[in-house]
C-alpha cells in the first residue's frame, strides 16, 4: 500500500499559458492514485527563459521566489522536464554569494520532481489504470534524457497502458530543435531539425508522439499541423490519464 502523498503542482507558465491540459492531466493521474494535490496560486515562471537568455539577475530573483513558495511543500511535481532541470540544475548556482538562499535551495530542491520521475523511482508505481489504444512514439526531450537522466521511467509507464502499441522512435535522442529562445534566434536551423524529428516521427507509423515537455510538443506539432499530418502530439500525462471506457 502506497502512502498518501500531498504533493505540490507546479504547473510552469507555458503549461499554465498554452498547455493547461498537460497540468489538467497530472492532477487527475495524482489523484486517480489516491494522492492529495494543491496548487499554490502565487507560483510563477522558474526562470528558465531567463538564464537562457543572460537575465541571471531576474533568474535568481525568481529562484528565491520558487524556493519561498514551495519551502514547507512534502513534495513539488511538474509536468516539464526542463522547468524541473532548471530548478535542480541552476538554483545551486543562482544561490552562491548568499548563504540563506543556498540553505533553502539546499532543502526544496532534492523535493521537485518531474512526474515521471515521481512515480517510478519515488512512488514505484508504473500502471496508473490508463487505457489508450493507440499506436504511440515517444520523443525523450532533451532535458528529461541528458539533465534529469530519467531513463526508462517514461517507457515503463507506457508499456503499462492498456491498449498502447509503443513503436520505437529512430534517433530519438535528437533533439527537436525547439530550445526555448534557439527556435526564436535561429529559426532556421531550429526548422531543419524540426524536420529531421518529424521525419522520423513520420516512419514510425505512430498516430501519436507523445513526450514529457509541453514546449517541444509544441515544436513538433506545429510542424506536422504545417505538412497536413494526421498525427497528434500528446503530453505524457494525457496518455496516463485516459481511462478505459465504460
Amino acid at each position: 500500500m502506497i502512502a498518501r502523498v500531498r504533493v505540490s503542482l507546479f504547473v510552469t507558465c507555458l503549461a499554465d499559458t498554452l498547455a493547461p491540459e498537460a497540468g489538467i492531466a497530472t492532477v487527475r493521474v495524482l489523484e486517480r492514485l489516491g494522492h492529495e494535490v494543491e496548487f499554490r496560486a502565487e507560483q510563477t515562471c522558474c526562470g528558465q527563459m531567463h538564464l537562457n537568455t543572460g537575465y541571471h539577475a531576474e533568474a535568481r530573483a525568481l529562484a528565491a521566489r520558487f524556493v519561498g513558495i514551495y519551502r514547507d511543500a512534502e513534495v513539488v511535481v511538474a509536468p516539464s522536464a526542463s522547468c524541473v532541470a532548471t530548478v535542480r540544475e541552476f538554483y545551486g548556482t543562482l544561490a552562491e554569494g548568499d548563504a540563506a538562499l543556498a540553505r533553502e535551495v539546499k532543502q526544496v530542491v532534492p523535493r521537485v520532481l518531474e512526474l515521471s520521475e515521481f512515480l517510478v523511482e519515488r512512488l514505484g508505481v508504473e500502471d496508473v489504470g490508463a487505457s489508450y489504444p493507440h499506436r504511440v512514439t515517444y520523443h525523450p526531450t532533451c532535458h528529461s534524457l541528458r539533465a534529469l537522466h530519467l531513463g526508462d521511467a517514461p517507457y515503463r509507464l507506457l508499456r503499462a497502458v492498456r491498449g498502447l502499441d509503443l513503436v520505437e522512435l529512430p534517433r530519438a535522442d535528437e533533439c527537436c530543435g525547439f530550445g526555448g529562445t534557439f527556435a526564436v534566434k535561429n529559426a532556421d536551423t531550429s526548422s531543419a531539425i524540426v524536420e529531421d524529428k518529424v521525419q522520423a516521427i513520420l516512419g514510425t507509423g505512430a498516430e501519436v508522439c507523445v513526450a514529457a515537455d509541453s514546449s517541444c510538443l509544441l515544436q513538433i506539432g506545429g510542424r506536422l499541423s504545417r505538412l497536413r499530418s494526421d498525427v497528434r502530439v500528446a503530453h505524457l500525462a494525457q496518455v496516463l490519464e485516459s481511462e478505459p471506457v465504460a
